[in-house]
């Protein structure tokens, strides 16, 4: 599956900076504004692990999560459904956008689902069962069905049958139009076939919480966090957790540990100076 990272890069990667580096410059841009902050859970919250029950919030990372939104705007934006994503963070006071923005859960508990997307959930079902029937056969695979996406894992699968997996799931997939095939690391999802990602969750998102009155960062690692990055050019701030060499965020951390210093950071400065 082809990776969408950086492609909208005219004439190669352009330099990606330190967000220790940029955090100043960003605070300058967002003057006079709140600032909101998103967050990915896997990989930019918790480290990547085997499995996605595994990937537990570290008591340091819920205490800088829910110190930050004393200051700022904060959502956690995951594939994850959103039952899931509230049951693994434990975090009162802040947003959740599950299935790539799907499922939104306001700071009450107030639930909504995009309009439509409920339509194809019995084109979920029916692909979720045909893809473990087709990888039934291939040790390591574990799928997991959200409330809006079947997501096939494949970590733990022999590396020389990874594309085996992938395969399979995309023949599942030409059996349902209503239905499209995303990516992601050691994972391969079917989606709803709609006009919606990541970034047009975060951007209606903004919208609600007051438009142009609004300075978004968004922290993420994965693949389908390059819709967010491409969605704030222009608008807030993108920062890639982990590998920077093709991606569309203008800054970077590298790792889980700098994303906690990062926030902590962050929040110092919105506690000094209130936006």
């Amino acid at each position: 599956m082809a990776d969408r990272r950086g492609e909208d890069r005219a004439g190669g990667a352009a330099a990606v900076t330190s967000a220790f580096e940029g955090l100043e410059a960003m605070l300058s841009r967002a003057r006079g504004r709140r600032v909101a902050v998103f967050l990915d859970y896997d990989g930019t919250l918790t480290p990547i692990v085997a499995q996605p029950d595994l990937a537990v919030l570290s008591p340091n990372m819920r205490q800088v999560v829910e110190r930050l939104a004393g200051v700022a705007q904060v959502a956690l934006v995951s594939g994850r459904d959103i039952e899931d994503l509230h049951r693994m963070a434990a975090i009162d006071g802040i947003a959740y956008a599950g299935s790539h923005g799907f499922q939104f859960r306001d700071r009450d508990g107030h639930e909504e689902v995009m309009e439509g997307a409920a339509a194809y959930r019995a084109d979920l079902e029916r692909a979720a069962a045909a893809v473990e029937r087709e990888l039934a056969g291939i040790p390591g695979t574990l799928i997991e069905r959200k409330g809006f996406a079947v997501a096939t894992h494949y970590r733990q699968v022999a590396p020389e049958r990874e594309h085996e997996v992938c395969e399979q799931v995309e023949t599942v997939a030409a059996r349902f139009p209503r239905l499209r095939v995303t990516g992601g690391k050691k994972v391969i999802e079917l989606r709803p076939a709609l006009d919606w990602d990541k970034g047009r969750a975060v951007l209606a998102l903004v919208e609600r919480w007051g438009g142009d009155e609004v300075y978004p960062v968004y922290l993420g690692d994965d693949e389908t966090d390059e819709d967010a990055f491409r969605a704030l050019r222009g608008r807030g701030a993108g920062i890639i957790v982990g590998d920077a060499s093709a991606t569309l965020a203008q800054y970077r951390l590298r790792d889980v540990d700098e994303v906690h210093a990062w926030l902590e950071a962050l929040r110092g400065r919105l506690a000094d100076r209130p936006l």
